[in-house]
């Protein structure tokens, strides 16, 4: 097709067929997360004759044959007859012009006639008003109906019926027609209140209206491109045009995870969920364009040491060097000890070394394998000293001659130093080491600074009672996590609180510390920060 006020002819662009499968869930089970990242783009562009936004759900529409030119019109745009008749001015016939500026004149020129100045239209002027919605127009192209009789100019929109414009949305059972001169309203799509072009109902809900932003919606978008990389999530988000009070608990009533309010009653209201995960948050939240771009707060090279948290599937402790300590070496091979005496337990322990590996008694000829911690095959391996899994080899386990005995250590918690100093939580003493908590019988304890319990080995000061797991006895002053990549999280000690833990909801101030950031809200527990691993595996799912 050509239209005459552009260059290049133009081409019927089908939109349902292009958008066909925007939406579809993969089938596949590729272990490769990326590939779940692939994110179908929502179309909008604007139409260069109404001046309205042409959208997926107008189901087709024009766009300019070269690559390199961006021009589109609406389908019913670009058919406008070059003469008609209207019944706002049913006495003379309607002529369509455009307004073009040719050698240093603006004017307006007859779309389809002869090819010459129009007598009797005006010349030079870049304002004009439509004669029946009796709106301004100041953009130097653009084109209009003109009796020229009369002077009565008409634009696009009023010549054209409202169903000429009316799009399908999956959204509303029923056609939305927009409402083309702007107005203050309140979205029923988001809740906000906007100013600007609204879709309404005409059919029977009468009081459906949404606005043109929240019409042309992606299907899919990622959260941290949406929000300048103020809050990254790794799935793509999907939206949804209600959350039912009903899905609302069966998720335990979740909050918002950008705002952290509740959904509430306002259950027709959009939103933006994860399909891989309890993941909600408002459609206001997830497009807000308030929300400032985070910057780096630290140099990288001026924290060399700091630990980028969270780790694959691993302790904390591993990335902190100790000198060898408690343990009595009876053979070495290059750094590591085939086989010691710990100061913990009873019997001689054994260096595993191998996947499987067939664990000698020293007294005897028989053997045992042994694997590591792997809840894919139900083989559950924790270490009695940080009481985590040994997800990997080198460990040290009991090799006394009784089956009964699964004591194991990773190999650096055979290591651990035997006593702490200036600890932050309890600088005026020194912390002990010792195999079991307070609770000889058992030897559960309360760990003092991320607030959960604990059988392992307890830095203790018994003298006052303080007692911290082995991980909380080398709690870093400060930290980088995923959730939150571009400032710093800093050991906080919590008093009066009202904010929430980013990762698990509940209030801050239930344990004595916090990771917090000195620049934005946002925290998370001691144990929501260190011990929640990147990864995990269960034997329910064959992903990670």
């Amino acid at each position: 097709m050509k239209v005459p006020e552009h260059e290049h002819p133009l081409d019927l662009i089908n939109l349902e067929e292009k958008y066909a499968h925007d939406g579809e869930e993969s089938e596949s089970d590729d272990d490769d997360v990326n590939n779940d990242l692939a994110i179908v783009e929502s179309f909008r562009c604007r139409c260069q004759r109404c001046g309205l936004e042409i959208t997926r759900y107008h189901k087709s529409y024009y766009k300019c044959s070269s690559d390199s030119c961006d021009y589109s019109l609406h389908k019913f745009c670009a058919e406008l007859p070059p003469t008609l008749r209207h019944t706002s001015h049913s006495a003379h016939p309607l002529i369509l012009y455009k307004r073009i500026c040719q050698d240093g004149y603006v004017g307006w020129w007859r779309v389809e006639g002869n090819d010459s100045w129009e007598t009797g239209v005006d010349r030079g002027n870049y304002e004009w008003r439509c004669g029946i919605c009796r709106q301004d127009h100041h953009e130097l192209l653009d084109l209009c109906y003109q009796c020229t009789q009369c002077n009565l100019k008409v634009d696009i929109n009023c010549v054209m019926t409202a169903t000429e414009f009316i799009i399908h949305h999956p959204s509303h059972t029923h056609p939305l027609v927009p409402i083309t001169r702007p107005i203050l309203c309140v979205c029923d799509a988001c809740g906000k209140k906007h100013q600007g072009v609204f879709y309404h109902c005409t059919t029977s809900c009468t009081n459906f209206c949404i606005h043109s932003d929240c019409v042309s919606l992606p299907k899919k978008l990622t959260l941290e491109q949406a929000t300048n990389g103020v809050f990254p999530h790794t799935h793509p988000l999907t939206l949804s045009y209600s959350f039912p009070i009903e899905d609302q608990g069966e998720k335990s009533y979740p909050k918002c995870r950008i705002c952290d309010s509740r959904f509430g009653e306002t259950t027709t209201l959009w939103i933006y969920k994860c399909d891989k995960c309890w993941f909600y948050t408002h459609v206001a939240c997830a497009t807000s364009k308030d929300l400032p771009k985070t910057h780096k707060n630290f140099k990288d090279a001026d924290y060399s040491d700091l630990l980028n948290l969270p780790f694959p599937y691993e302790n904390m402790l591993k990335h902190i060097g100790f000198k060898e300590n408690g343990s009595q070496s009876t053979k070495d091979e290059g750094n590591l000890t085939l086989a010691l005496t710990h100061w913990s337990h009873q019997h001689p322990l054994i260096l595993v070394d191998t996947e499987c590996s067939d664990i000698t008694k020293p007294s005897s000829s028989s053997s045992r394998r042994k694997s590591v911690h792997n809840p894919m095959k139900k083989i559950e391996l924790l270490c009695n000293g940080c009481v985590r899994p040994i997800t990997s080899i080198p460990f040290y386990m009991c090799a006394d001659e009784g089956e009964s005995c699964n004591f194991a250590l990773h190999e650096w918690c055979t290591r651990l130093p035997d006593q702490v100093q200036n600890h932050p939580g309890h600088p005026q003493h020194t912390l002990l080491l010792r195999p079991k908590g307070p609770n000889e019988t058992l030897g559960v304890f309360r760990c003092d600074v991320c607030g959960l319990h604990c059988n392992g080995f307890a830095y203790s000061c018994v003298e006052c009672g303080y007692h911290t797991d082995v991980i909380c006895a080398f709690i870093p002053e400060k930290i980088r996590h995923d959730a939150h990549p571009n400032h710093l999280l800093w050991i906080t000690a919590l008093g009066p609180s009202e904010r929430s833990c980013r990762s698990c909801s509940f209030d801050l101030n239930e344990n004595n510390y916090s990771f917090s950031c000195r620049d934005c809200d946002f925290g998370l527990h001691v144990g929501c920060a260190l011990f929640l691993p990147q990864t995990i595996r269960h034997r329910f799912d064959k992903h990670p």
